[in-house]
């Protein structure tokens, strides 16, 4: 008579060399080795054990593209929702590997420091919806043009002439406690020479006077 297992006959196979599982621990009906392709072919199964080879291959592949973070050039991890430490410390780890990304958004992750990471093709950058709270908390970026900081709570300007010496041109601090220190808009202006627009709006030549001869004309003396 037929056992219940029957019906999982030769339905797929794997080799499994070393486990720690227990033989109270399976929940299928029964684990032996397959056949060899020799009595498969006797059996006039060899064309399953092909057709199932070239589909192995294939998810091989596919799988290996899509761990090659090493060659994005675009890439969007946005919503991550990263609740455990594990998954920040993971997602650190692919951040690491993009040695050549060149446009890369991280908004809404709850990031707070990627300092000790160093993204030395980075053009665009989008780290809006974040918790940094300063700009040495941002990853090392020498070719920056465009960067994103809507939404953190950076306190102060204090760190921005970092990049002083990269092409950055656009520069976005929108809801940032910083956006409201006196005078925001020419600070910025006069540590970053290369800069053409903040906050979506272009440089214009009221952002060009030096901080200190605006005050100079809002003083009053009085004899």
């Amino acid at each position: 008579f037929k056992l219940p297992s029957d019906s999982f006959k030769y339905l797929g196979w794997c080799d499994i060399e070393e486990h720690d599982v227990q033989g109270n621990q399976l929940h299928c009906p029964r684990v032996r080795e397959g056949p060899s392709e020799e009595e498969q072919f006797f059996r006039g199964e060899e064309h399953t054990l092909k057709k199932r080879k070239q589909v192995t291959d294939t998810e091989k592949w596919q799988k290996k593209l899509q761990e090659n973070w090493e060659n994005c050039a675009e890439l969007n991890l946005s919503f991550q929702d990263l609740g455990d430490l594990y998954q920040l410390e993971n997602f650190k780890r692919i951040l690491q590997r993009l040695i050549r990304v060149e446009k890369l958004w991280l908004v809404d992750n709850s990031l707070t420091d990627l300092s000790a990471l160093r993204l030395p093709r980075c053009r665009e950058l989008n780290v809006s919806k974040n918790h940094f709270t300063s700009f040495k908390q941002l990853p090392k970026i020498p070719q920056i043009q465009h960067l994103s900081l809507a939404e953190n709570n950076i306190m102060t300007l204090s760190g921005i002439s970092d990049f002083r010496h990269t092409p950055l041109e656009s520069l976005i601090l929108k809801r940032n406690p910083c956006e409201f220190q006196e005078r925001y808009r020419q600070v910025v202006f006069s540590s970053l020479p290369n800069l053409k627009m903040l906050d979506g709006i272009p440089k214009l030549p009221e952002d060009c006077s030096p901080p200190d001869i605006r005050a100079f004309f809002k003083m009053c003396t009085i004899l």
